[in-house]
């Protein structure tokens, strides 16, 4: 067997692995409810949507695929000085195509954008897509899968795939296995994270509102910032926590001088750290309301990664709407906007701390996990 068949083998036991740890892991903490999460407290809460994973134990990498069942309305927010992205551009407001078939979210810096291409591939083949008009036999549809990386390229995992880099079979692979259930911590493009000093990893959370509209993030957590107060294991993300879902210890721990920031990396570089997240909704918002969603929600990251938004990050949030629900119109609409929009922020600060909460170490490998604190 030659060493791409095993590290593929790899890849696809983990995301079948995944998959069974996926049911146990993210039972609600608390009962669901108006102001609660949804029911399973993760952004397949948020109908339409759907989640797959897969990872590479041996290169220590991994991509997370976001499936909306039908075209969902979409939107990004690019405010790291470092990102690593495709079909960004498209979601312009001016642009014609104001709809993602997919969202990706991968490890592997520039090498990971090409799990873009296996998504891509992947809907095409199912006949999924942009085009003008009725589908002509023998010309493919132009399936839009924006997709942006992180750099986990210098973790200690196996890199050396040559002119092959594992990422499109990764993706292909998630795509198939996209569920409403998946696992949280070290899996799918939180595999290979940090997060400050910290493994980082996948979290995502929901929230219902008053209305009945769900809110829900997922998010791969690869800062260069801590997501913990100085002095303790306390979350910046502590004052957003519902129930237990990250440990439940409070705000009490939250202090820090102005220059403290908890543990960060020691010596991050640009270029090397980025925070990459969706957040959706299941109401109908426009391609510019979903704009001002992610600007709005991007203030989730200021609250549970200290610093955020730095030269060294590539930090991006995409917004999706699925259109299930419907959304007022005149003043009321613009305010419910704005909920959204706030409580997308909060919702991506607690996807963060559960992401770094339940992220455990790499096979042999100590110390590095938020439970060694």
């Amino acid at each position: 067997m030659n060493r791409r068949t095993v590290l593929g083998s790899m890849a696809l036991m983990g995301a079948v692995a995944a998959g069974r740890g996926a049911a146990a892991q993210n039972r609600p903490t608390v009962s669901s409810g108006p102001g609660g999460p949804g029911p399973l407290n993760l952004i397949t809460d948020v109908a339409g949507l759907k989640v797959g994973q897969a990872q590479n134990a041996a290169a220590r990498t991994g991509v997370t695929v976001i499936l909306a069942d039908t075209p969902a309305v979409a939107a990004v927010d690019v405010r790291g000085g470092g990102p690593a992205s495709r079909e960004t551009d498209v979601l312009r407001p001016e642009n014609l195509v104001q709809r993602a078939d997919a969202i990706v979210l991968s490890g592997g810096s520039v090498y990971g954008l090409g799990s873009g291409d296996g998504v891509t591939a992947w809907l095409g083949a199912q006949g999924r897509g942009f085009g003008f008009g009725p589908k002509v036999d023998g010309i493919p549809l132009s399936p839009i899968v924006p997709t942006a990386s992180l750099y986990d390229l210098a973790n200690g995992g196996d890199k050396g795939w040559g002119v092959d880099p594992p990422y499109k079979a990764l993706a292909i692979q998630a795509a198939e296995a996209c569920s409403d259930r998946f696992e949280l911590g070290t899996a799918g493009a939180g595999y290979g994270a940090k997060a400050g000093s910290l493994k980082g990893g996948i979290g995502s959370a929901s929230a219902v509102m008053s209305s009945g509209a769900t809110v829900g993030a997922i998010v791969a957590v690869n800062s260069a910032g801590s997501v913990v107060a100085p002095g303790g294991k306390t979350f910046w993300a502590a004052p957003y926590e519902i129930g237990d879902e990250f440990g439940a210890l409070g705000s009490a721990g939250l202090q820090a001088a102005g220059d403290e920031w908890g543990a960060p990396r020691s010596n991050p570089r640009a270029g090397e750290n980025t925070t990459i997240a969706l957040v959706a909704t299941d109401v109908a918002l426009t391609r510019v309301e979903c704009q001002r969603v992610a600007i709005m929600a991007q203030d989730g990251m200021a609250r549970a990664i200290r610093p955020s938004h730095a030269p060294f990050d590539g930090d991006i949030v995409f917004c999706m709407s699925t259109e299930k629900r419907e959304l007022p119109q005149g003043d009321a609409r613009a305010f419910m906007v704005a909920q959204i929009g706030a409580l997308a922020a909060d919702v991506l600060a607690r996807a963060i701390a559960r992401g770094v909460y339940q992220a455990t170490n790499w096979p042999g490998v100590t110390g590095e996990a938020w439970r060694d604190l």
